[in-house]
Parts: structure tokens; C-alpha cells; sequence
């Protein structure tokens, strides 16, 4: 199989070191020259991974299509290229629906469009795609867990727990410049707080059968510290706020 990817930067590239960590079998990567640092450090890393020319030569060899740009240039170059009937279409833009999808692209090209994470490059995380489709599932099982949504309006509520990210890593800054203010050495500070959160992240994985709010209670004693903290921080709205955060996210997806 000879894949193409539209767009060059971190996803991509993030996708692209998973696809090589796996058991994938891939003939051919093209890779367009748009983002030239991202690009010419993935074709030295990988020697299937070579640089298209231009957008129209990436689609012309390419049995799949990984659209990876900004919904801006997305708008601005689609149109422009010629895609193929028997094409496997992977959509990454965020606010391009399907049916706008259909239009800008003009043929009878199969079109999923899936949300992939950085975590990815260590084939870790899920993977949501919408509307199903046995092929791009199995080729996302395998560098995560791909997660099949049939109504893109719902799939859009995962779109917007997406936009999460940078808010959990900015979460994982503060513990850690908090920590650092108080003497402690960044490396040390950054070490046990992102190895905290992984623990956590497993445990909850672990126990994701379960409703969370078992965990939240399970996690606090009685006039304990974890106790003291989610009161704090539940009089203050931050958690009302997280949820205002992903509302405003979801009220923009579905203006597209």
C-alpha cells in the first residue's frame, strides 16, 4: 500500500513514526514539501518516505490520502487538486465536514475522516473515525485504538474532547513550575509529575468499566489532602470552566 500525506507537521509526522513502529505494511510514503524542516527530516529518518514534488503528484501515487493541513489551506487547496474514484480519502481537518468534504473534493472517493494524537508516534491513544470502515479501523488498531462513530454529529462531542491536549499539558506545566519554585530541580520536578499522571492515566484505563466518580471518591479520605484539593478547585469553577472550555469548542464545530 502507498500512502500520502497532505500537510506535514506534527500529526502527520506523529502518525508517520507510529505507521513505522508497527506491523503495517507499506510499500511507499509521499509526503508533501509544504513544512521543508518536518519534511526533509522525515525522508532522512525513513527511507520509504519520499518528498512529492508538488500536492497533485502525492495524490496521483498515493492508494490513500491523509489530508493534514489547516482547515484554511484546506479550503484554499483541495478544490484545486484532482483526486481519485478509487481513492481512500483520511481527513484529519477538524471543522470540514463531510459534505463539504464531498463537494470541494468532486468524486466518489471513499472519505473517513479520523482524529489522531500525537501519542500515536508510540502507538498509543484512541483514534475516532467516522462514518466506520473496516480498512481504515484495522490500519488504526494498529498504531492505537480506533474507536468507530456512525453519525458525524456525534462523532463531532469527540472532536471537541480533542481540543483537551495543550489545557492537560499546560496542567502538567504548573504542577511542575509549582514544584520548581520550591526548590526543586526541573528535570526531577517534570520527571515525577508526568510519571504521576501516567499512573493515574492507567489506573483510570484500568477501571474505565467503572463510572469516574467512583474513582473521585475512591481517591479522597476524609479531611485529607485530595479531599482539600477537589473542593478548592470545585469552588472555584474550574471544573465548570473545563466544561465551558468544551462547549465553546463544540458550539464552533458545529458551525461548520
Amino acid at each position: 500500500m502507498i500512502l500520502g500525506f497532505l500537510g506535514t507537521g506534527r500529526i502527520s509526522s506523529s502518525v508517520i513514526e507510529g505507521i513505522f513502529k508497527s506491523k503495517l505494511k507499506i510499500k511507499k510514503i509521499y509526503i508533501s514539501p509544504r513544512n521543508r524542516t518536518i519534511a526533509k527530516k522525515l525522508s532522512k529518518r525513513f527511507k520509504k518516505v519520499t518528498i512529492s514534488s508538488n500536492n497533485q503528484q502525492l495524490i496521483d501515487k498515493s492508494d490513500w490520502v491523509f489530508l493534514a493541513v489547516t482547515p484554511k489551506v484546506g479550503n484554499k487547496i483541495l478544490k484545486k487538486l484532482n483526486f481519485k474514484t478509487n481513492q481512500k480519502i483520511i481527513s484529519f481537518i477538524s471543522t470540514i465536514n463531510l459534505a463539504k468534504l464531498k463537494k470541494i473534493i468532486r468524486k466518489k472517493a471513499k472519505i473517513v475522516r479520523a482524529i489522531p494524537l500525537p501519542p500515536i508516534s508510540i502507538k498509543k491513544g484512541p483514534v475516532p473515525i467516522c462514518p466506520p470502515d473496516k480498512q481504515v479501523k484495522s490500519f488504526f488498531n494498529l498504531l492505537g485504538t480506533t474507536i468507530e462513530i456512525k453519525k458525524e454529529k456525534s462523532s463531532i462531542n469527540f472532536w471537541a474532547t480533542s481540543g483537551m491536549m495543550a489545557p492537560f499539558y499546560e496542567l502538567l506545566k504548573v504542577l511542575s513550575d509549582w514544584l520548581v519554585k520550591r526548590g526543586i530541580k526541573r528535570n526531577e520536578a517534570q520527571k515525577y509529575i508526568t510519571s504521576l499522571f501516567v499512573a493515574l492515566s492507567e489506573d483510570s484505563m484500568n477501571n474505565s468499566k467503572r463510572d469516574l466518580k467512583y474513582l473521585v471518591k475512591d481517591s479522597q479520605t476524609p479531611g485529607g489532602l485530595n479531599e482539600q484539593a477537589v473542593k478548592q478547585l470545585r469552588k472555584s469553577g474550574f471544573f465548570k470552566n473545563l466544561e465551558k472550555s468544551l462547549n465553546g469548542i463544540l458550539k464552533r464545530l458545529n458551525k461548520v
